[in-house]
């Protein structure tokens, strides 16, 4: 027990510690050093990015991670990417590994796996590497040529909207604007005052003047047309015949308005009447005579 003194007892609480340090580091980085594992290489031109300890899957099902990478300095172009697999995973040849871009810019590798049940790659073997940009790919290579064909008509827009920003008229139409919904407020409230008091009123003196209609076409119902029109036949019968005889000389208003004579007659009447009022204003002793005495 003399051999474990406090300083030992230090030195391996450090040891440990740092052991355990070194576990969860590569724990988080998804290595566990206590599972059996076996690695391969895959060769690419371009990773896209992929970084050491990212998740390899095959089947949608994670196997593995990306425990190094390497650029060839010597020959450009060339990045061998080391994989690290769970031992009891075969990798049959023709299997590639493919690296996909998902949408928010992270990069998977994916093993697509060969149907090969007699050849299989053996641990240390190089897989070949393929390149999937999947939707990336497609906005890169089709969307992204027509937003460079519009940004010029972008710009061009963006200089229209700043010379109306800066129009000094604009201040004053969006005022004229804002005075325009006020008298709109002000309108709809007298509108709204006058459906919920006016409108009430109107619609009950409407009712009432159809109810007089009703009560004036049950009158009208109840009048005898038949009778009235053969009365007012009869009045026109009489009437016509009235006029047939004004317009003969048979009778005397007939001769009273037909006879031109009668006319002339009655008119040197008038005439000699109006000259005897004349000769009796001018002469009034040849008609009259008065005496106070009784002298005729």
């Amino acid at each position: 027990m003399k051999y474990f003194t406090k300083e030992v007892k230090i030195g391996i609480a450090g040891i440990m510690s740092l052991c355990i340090l070194v576990y969860g580091i590569n724990y988080l980085k998804g290595i566990n050093m206590f599972k059996p594992s076996s690695y391969f290489y895959v060769k690419y031109t371009n990773i896209q990015g992929l970084a050491k300890s990212s998740p390899v899957f095959a089947d949608g099902v994670r196997i593995g991670i990306v425990r190094d990478i390497y650029y060839d300095y010597t020959h450009p172009g060339n990045v061998a990417v080391e994989v690290e697999l769970d031992k009891d995973m075969r990798i049959p040849k023709g299997t590639h590994a493919e690296l996909v871009t998902e949408v928010l810019g992270t990069v998977k590798m994916n093993l697509i796996l060969a149907v090969n049940p007699k050849e299989a790659y053996a641990v240390g073997d190089t897989i070949p590497g393929t390149v999937n940009n999947g939707l990336m790919e497609a906005v890169t290579g089709s969307i992204m040529p027509q937003i460079e064909k519009m940004l010029p008509k972008l710009d061009s827009i963006m200089t229209s909207l700043n010379k109306i920003a800066a129009d000094p008229n604009i201040p004053a139409t969006l005022k004229s604007v804002r005075t325009t919904a006020d008298n709109l407020a002000v309108t709809t409230t007298q509108l709204r005052s006058f459906v919920n008091k006016d409108v009430p009123q109107i619609a009950k003196k409407i009712n009432t003047i159809g109810d007089n209609l009703i009560t004036v076409s049950g009158n009208l119902k109840n009048i005898d047309y038949a009778s009235t029109f053969n009365k007012i036949d009869s009045t026109i019968a009489n009437v016509k015949m009235v006029t047939n005889k004004l317009n003969r000389k048979d009778n005397s208003l007939g001769l009273l308005l037909n006879d031109t004579s009668l006319y002339r007659n009655l008119s040197a009447t008038g005439a000699n009447a109006s000259l005897l009022l004349e000769d009796l204003k001018s002469n009034p002793k040849r008609y009259v005579h008065f005496s106070i005495f009784g002298r005729k």
